[in-house]
């Protein structure tokens, strides 16, 4: 049964309170799509304008030639002076990518700012003729993100017209991408029949989720406000911040739902300290679930990501700590992606709390919360 998008408007005289349940719940799903909808296409516009100003100030700028290569780093120090410290060198050159696979967005601008922007130079191509409004409308800026790395623009208007088509979330966008769909459509005889394999059992209305990077940041909200957690993880982690932070334990707290992009994939470290006696950072992930390889990979990214990026001279070798809760059973794994000093790992088990310890304090606060 097709779920409808407008809202239900009930005959008063038939008013049951199961209808007055459904109209109401279909209500809220309208207006929630809408308004991820309108969040979604601002972004995406603004994204788009400063794709624009950046490729015309390059092209055009007058005083364009004294920063040359440096441009976009300087750029992005500047914004972060201005308060847009979460546009960073890299999203200022995917957004003039994008500027230039799709000139043809501006015909979606208003009025008042078309008249804003410079006259576009860049030659119509067959991707930049795509019904831009259904684009926005249907595609979040990270579908987009996904579909400017393919410089085809046949192959991008096709894989944009099949993700339209199969409601597809980004992560099946990549995956179809990786598989080499567009190049085995061309080759395959029935054409209908690989199509049907790639469309979802069930079409919902397109989604925006507010915990995408770009929306929350686009919207000035913080990782914590967004990501979820549940009442049970949110205590735990208050209870132990707290724990590790008493005097005597070393540690130094830093952050909490620290964002990481790694290549194109953004990750959340729960907590983050720097242990002022061992000189290292300590990376703490917590997982409502039992023990997996998977868990203490993604921990070992994360401990790796900070070895290459965050240490500074005389640090030592970052540490993970992986906290897993069952029911009635907690579990604790240190990550330490290499660490070959088998001196500093007999140094930081007498420095740290020890897996039993941890164990401890998980399961009796477990009973508490």
């Amino acid at each position: 049964m097709k779920r409808r998008t407008t809202p239900l408007v009930p005959d008063a005289a038939d008013l049951t309170m199961d209808r007055l349940v459904d109209a109401i719940a279909q209500t809220h799903r309208y207006f929630s799509i809408q308004a991820g909808k309108a969040v979604n296409i601002s972004l995406t516009l603004r994204n788009w304008m400063m794709g624009c100003f950046i490729q015309e100030y390059e092209q055009y700028g007058a005083d364009r030639a004294q920063y040359g290569e440096q441009l976009l780093a300087r750029l992005a120090g500047a914004l972060a002076q201005n308060g847009m410290a979460h546009v960073a060198e890299r999203d200022l050159r995917r957004f003039r990518q994008f500027y230039r696979s799709y000139p043809g967005i501006r015909q979606s601008l208003t009025a008042e700012l078309q008249q804003a922007l410079p006259p576009s130079r860049i030659r119509q191509s067959a991707t930049a003729e795509s019904d831009s409004a259904n684009l926005l409308e249907k595609l979040s800026f990270t579908h987009l993100v996904e579909l400017i790395q393919i410089d085809d623009a046949e192959k991008r208007a096709f894989y944009e017209a099949e993700c339209m088509r199969g409601v597809w979330s980004v992560r099946e966008l990549k995956r179809q991408i990786a598989s080499l769909y567009y190049e085995r459509s061309a080759l395959s005889r029935d054409k209908k029949k690989l199509a049907a394999q790639t469309q979802t059992a069930v079409s919902p209305a397109p989604t925006f989720p507010i915990r995408d990077p770009y929306v929350f940041e686009f919207l000035g909200l913080k990782p914590q406000e967004v990501m979820g957690e549940s009442q049970l993880e949110d205590q735990l982690l208050d209870h132990l911040e707290t724990f590790l932070l008493e005097p005597g334990h070393g540690f130094c707290f830093e952050a909490r739902q620290n964002r990481l992009l790694i290549g194109d994939t953004h990750g959340f470290v729960d907590l983050v300290f720097y242990h002022r006696i061992l000189k290292c950072h300590v990376l703490v992930e917590l997982k409502l679930q039992a023990f997996s390889h998977e868990a203490v990979g993604q921990l070992n990214t994360y401990v790796t990501w900070y070895a290459r990026h965050m240490m500074s001279e005389g640090d030592n070798p970052p540490i993970g700590i992986l906290l897993c809760t069952e029911k009635d059973h907690a579990l604790v794994d240190y990550a330490m992606a290499g660490m070959d000093n088998q001196l500093f790992v007999s140094r930081y088990q007498l420095e740290l709390p020890s897996k039993e310890v941890l164990q401890r304090f998980l399961e009796d606060h477990l009973k508490d919360v």
